[in-house]
């Protein structure tokens, strides 16, 4: 017990929050995170599926960056507009200026450069962001001898850790799975996992992923019950326990599908197959279902 409470407290510690704050705008209550703070500052959400820019004056005055179309379908660009009267005391232009969070944060952070010589970005950290969630599911062991195919439940928590970003497509995870036991199956474990994610379909309402556990720490209880070739017809049971660091491997698929602007269930079939360890020959049953929610 007092190893699980060790690894939880190892999980929580790598908890990351994204700084957002409430804003009302035009009478619109908003949630925006800064993306660059100097003489102006670059402030952006997704808002009902929608990118939305927003420019934050010395003053507090806030202005949201828009491109609409007039009768004729043609963007009317305001953006550079406002953006150009703001920083007209600047060498910053916005001919190429593109309304995504890529080609504003560059503009603003060139912006307040030019007018402040002691700004400087080069040293940036990159930011952080995370969700945390829960899950439960079921398992047929795939790694572990299980003669009678024997499934049970488990249960556990995960920290996704990725720079921020509107769509992350690649992701880090810390996840802590504990797995029970059957009447015929006798085996339990802690697991603790370090892993990456690719998204290789990234939508805003859902996504697609592909894991890798790269690091496992697991605890694991056994009864392991063998005839005695002594006594033909004849049980014992041998408890086994212990622990064990791998660099496994295990790869597994999974989809997260949005609820609202910062929660979502999740669906996973883990370890599917390992490169450095090897299946016991049962077809590998591994399901969950979850929740997350940014933090």
């Amino acid at each position: 017990m007092k190893k699980l409470t060790l690894i939880f407290l190892l999980f929580l510690c790598f908890s990351s929050v994204v700084a957002q704050n409430t804003y009302t705008i035009n009478n619109e209550t908003l949630v925006l995170k800064t993306e660059v703070e100097g003489k102006i500052d670059l402030l952006w959400n997704i808002i009902d599926q929608e990118y939305r820019y927003f420019v934050r004056t010395e003053d507090g005055n806030i202005q949201e960056l828009v491109n609409t179309k007039d009768d004729n379908k043609k963007f009317q660009e305001e953006y550079k507009s406002t953006l150009h009267t703001l920083t007209k005391d600047a060498n910053v232009s916005v001919e190429d200026l593109d309304l995504t969070l890529t080609s504003l944060k560059q503009f603003f952070k060139d912006y307040d450069t030019a007018v402040d010589s002691d700004t400087n970005y080069s040293s940036d950290k990159i930011k952080l962001a995370a969700r945390l969630g829960f899950f439960a599911g079921i398992t047929n062991q795939p790694f572990i001898e299980n003669i009678e195919n024997s499934s049970v439940p488990y249960f556990g928590a995960e920290l996704e850790f990725f720079e921020e970003s509107t769509m992350p497509r690649h992701t880090g995870f810390l996840s802590l799975k504990h797995s029970l036991e059957s009447d015929d199956f006798k085996y339990t474990s802690t697991q603790f996992a370090l892993g990456y994610r690719f998204r290789f379909i990234n939508k805003p309402k859902f996504n697609v992923y592909a894991n890798a556990k790269l690091v496992t720490f697991t605890i694991f209880d056994s009864n392991i019950i063998y005839e005695d070739e002594d006594n033909p017809g004849t049980f014992l049971t041998e408890d086994n326990s212990g622990s064990n660091i791998d660099t496994p491997f295990i790869f597994g698929l999974g989809a997260d599908i949005k609820i609202d602007q910062n929660s979502f269930i999740t669906i996973t079939y883990q370890d599917i197959f390992a490169l450095f360890i090897e299946s016991q020959g049962n077809f590998p049953i591994d399901f969950a279902i979850g929740y997350k929610f940014n933090l």
